[in-house]
């Protein structure tokens, strides 16, 4: 992994860690951000100033704490659980995304975080 972050939603706190791609390092010069959260089953993802295509390594399943950008919304994703495209136990976005980096603690507190709370990403180097 690349550089630390930390995410605050409401009144959570917590660390995060972006990976070494051309869309992490895109994110991170980009920082801090901050964004009313929307939420789609277990995501939130909020439009972020940045722009960037989908990489070779673009996926249409995640993980539980994926951090992801969704260049179809240019937006910044935290998945946390099923969002309503998955089948089963999945995890899917709404479309294919880049993989940007994970949460590093339980991600599955973000289900307390309603539509139009504030999201802020920084740098904790």
């Amino acid at each position: 992994m690349g550089k630390r972050i930390r995410i605050h939603a409401g009144n959570l706190s917590l660390a995060a860690e972006l990976n070494d791609s051309p869309t992490a390092a895109a994110i991170h010069a980009a920082l801090p951000l901050e964004a009313a959260a929307q939420t789609w089953g277990d995501e939130i993802y909020f439009r972020i100033p940045v722009a960037h295509e989908l990489e070779e390594t673009a996926v249409e399943v995640v993980t539980v704490g994926d951090l992801a950008y969704w260049p179809t919304g240019r937006a910044f994703c935290i998945f946390f659980g099923p969002t309503p495209a998955s089948r089963g136990d999945e995890i899917r976005p709404a479309s294919a995304v880049n993989v940007v980096g994970k949460v590093v603690e339980d991600a599955r507190v973000f289900r307390a975080i309603a539509d139009g709370e504030l999201v802020r990403l920084e740098d904790d180097s």
